[in-house]
């Protein structure tokens, strides 16, 4: 190599070492969820935003909470707010911003059925205890009386690590079912029933492909895997008493009317409405109040103030429920604490 050409490279170096520098990074990690509208919405703010640089790593809602109160991530995603006890932990306080909302569907691989299975609320809490072991049980069969029902074992698939999906699927069947209630309860980990078909996969993907690959399986995921990974979801009842199947006007229903306090903490555990589908979240941005990098803040709030707003338009594409436009005004002011 020619001395010129040792300088050019130098240079070169020099250069890219130095604009890279000047870019603001920003890192995340938690809740799977939300991960493929998470995944557009940075796309889309890095091209525009070419100084800033963002890495979201989906390893489910409680480490992603965990790595916050640690100081490993700028910000985190979880589909369930932190709890009084989280928020001590956390130096510097926490902003929680409903960022999008979703559905929980119960999903299935049931050859020989092409309907969509009709899931009463007295039975698919009841199969998910691993109480309704097989898949032509008279209290399916009662509800599908023109389905023809295999004789086949029924594999239930959770999830196998600290999720917010879990959290919001088990908080509905404890709203729902008092037998549920009195047993696993709700959280992001619960102590599931003792059983052999009671299997665990990670993350919402995880469970997807479980499913996909288990004759006779059932689980929760969020409404998007499902639908990509062309899963059947099940029609379930609701507490009006009606059969829904999970889709975007079905959600909005179960969104209208639903108050929101002032700490952003909002829950649909089992929405009243008719038409509405009976297992939705919102899922939240989790962002340090006091940040102690001020390039960092500033860059979270323009980022999180985008998804937002023109963010939104993303959401029924990609299977989720644009904010109601009170919970975007609540959450913009939000953002306004976050220093």
């Amino acid at each position: 190599m020619s001395r010129l050409t040792a300088l050019l490279a130098l240079a070169l170096c020099i250069a890219a070492c130095g604009d890279a520098a000047d870019k603001t990074r920003l890192t995340g990690s938690g809740a799977s969820f939300p991960y493929p509208i998470y995944a557009t919405w940075f796309k889309a703010y890095g091209k525009a935003n070419p100084d800033v640089l963002i890495n979201y790593q989906a390893k489910g809602s409680g480490a992603g909470i965990r790595d916050l109160i640690n100081g490993t991530v700028d910000f985190a995603g979880s589909d369930a707010a932190m709890s009084d006890a989280e928020i001590a932990e956390l130096e510097g306080g926490v902003v929680m911003i409903p960022i999008t909302a979703g559905k929980i569907v119960i999903a299935y691989n049931l050859p020989g059925v092409d309907a969509p299975l009709r899931l009463g609320r007295e039975v698919y809490p009841r199969i998910f205890l691993g109480e309704i072991r097989r898949w032509n049980d008279p209290a399916i069969a009662k509800d599908n009386p023109n389905a023809r029902l295999p004789d086949l074992p029924i594999t239930v698939v959770r999830r196998a690590d600290s999720s917010g999906t879990t959290y919001a699927f088990t908080n509905h069947l404890s709203s729902a079912s008092a037998l549920w209630q009195r047993g696993p309860g709700r959280g992001k980990t619960v102590p599931w029933p003792n059983n052999d078909k009671i299997i665990a996969a990670p993350k919402n993907d995880g469970v997807t492909a479980t499913i996909l690959q288990t004759p006779g399986a059932v689980g929760y995921v969020e409404y998007g895997y499902a639908k990509f990974g062309q899963l059947p979801m099940a029609m379930l009842e609701n507490r009006a008493g009606q059969f829904v199947l999970p889709g975007a006007e079905s959600g909005r229903a179960a969104l209208e009317n639903a108050a929101v306090p002032d700490d952003l903490r909002v829950w649909i555990p089992d929405p009243a409405n008719d038409g509405a589908y009976p297992i939705v979240t919102y899922t939240w941005l989790l962002l340090r109040q006091q940040n102690p990098d001020t390039g960092v803040a500033a860059a979270l709030r323009r980022l999180v103030a985008d998804c937002l707003t023109s963010g939104q338009t993303a959401a029924v594409d990609l299977g989720y429920l644009p904010l109601p436009d009170a919970v975007v005004e609540r959450s913009l002011s939000a953002l306004d604490r976050v220093r």
